[in-house]
């Protein structure tokens, strides 16, 4: 039987690669983004459904959720850092804002999603969460929405679980080849976190997809509630 996949942040990085990942596989896949015409552009090279859904926003997301068909796989791939802040309010003002974001972005957008579309999770189905190694090492207020993501996992699977549905978190480390760092990351800062791994090279967003695949797999009925280091060892190494 042919799946239905949703993934929510899927026009880039990981969220791209897992769409690419699972419609090459054949399964019919639907991805969301926020922004219309990167969505349309997307869904068009991939061959998948493309829908406009801001994750962080209630009523889009249940928008989202009343048009959709029964799925297999939920991944929520949505996230990342935070907007700088932009120095012209109060100090408290401007930290509050940034916190805000990065929970919006990396953990209210899997709560909100997922809850919206679980009903219409079949059994056998799985959930795969997006984390980071930020969420235990020095991650400020993307790393706490990170780590706040693992907490909600393991309520997610006590849930769900009964149903026959698996709930996981993949906490990814350095991956090369997105824009996660918007185009900040130094030549330094990429050969010190290769320095922190085991294997000396920084993750693809292929490990990941990877992984992905593993774990909405017949092979991992028996791993839920679980948030799954893919990082190359860095996470031992501080």
């Amino acid at each position: 039987m042919t799946r239905t996949v949703l993934i929510t942040g899927g026009t880039s990085g990981i969220g791209r690669a897992v769409a690419a990942a699972f419609a090459a596989e054949g399964a019919e896949v639907l991805l969301t983004g926020r922004t219309p015409a990167t969505v349309e552009a997307t869904a068009a090279e991939l061959g998948v459904r493309g829908l406009v859904c801001d994750a962080s926003a209630p009523g889009r997301v249940q928008a989202l959720a009343d048009q959709l068909p029964a799925l297999d796989v939920l991944v929520n791939a949505a996230g990342g850092l935070p907007p700088a802040a932009t120095g012209d309010e109060p100090a408290l003002a401007a930290l509050l804002a940034q916190w805000e974001a990065a929970l919006a972005q990396n953990l209210l957008t899997a709560v909100l999603t997922t809850a919206a579309v679980q009903d219409r999770l079949r059994p056998g189905g799985s959930v795969v969460s997006i984390g980071s190694i930020g969420a235990e090492r020095r991650g400020g207020s993307y790393g706490a929405a990170k780590a706040a993501l693992g907490a909600w996992n393991a309520s997610l699977s006590a849930e769900l679980a009964p149903r026959g549905i698996t709930c996981n978190v993949i906490s990814a480390g350095y991956i090369a080849g997105t824009n996660f760092f918007q185009g900040q990351l130094s030549e330094e800062r990429h050969r010190a976190l290769v320095a922190e791994t085991h294997d000396k090279r920084a993750g693809t967003v292929e490990d990941i997809t990877a992984t992905v695949a593993f774990l909405a797999s017949p092979g991992a009925r028996h791993l839920t509630g679980q948030t799954l280091h893919v990082n190359g060892g860095a996470f031992t190494t501080r």
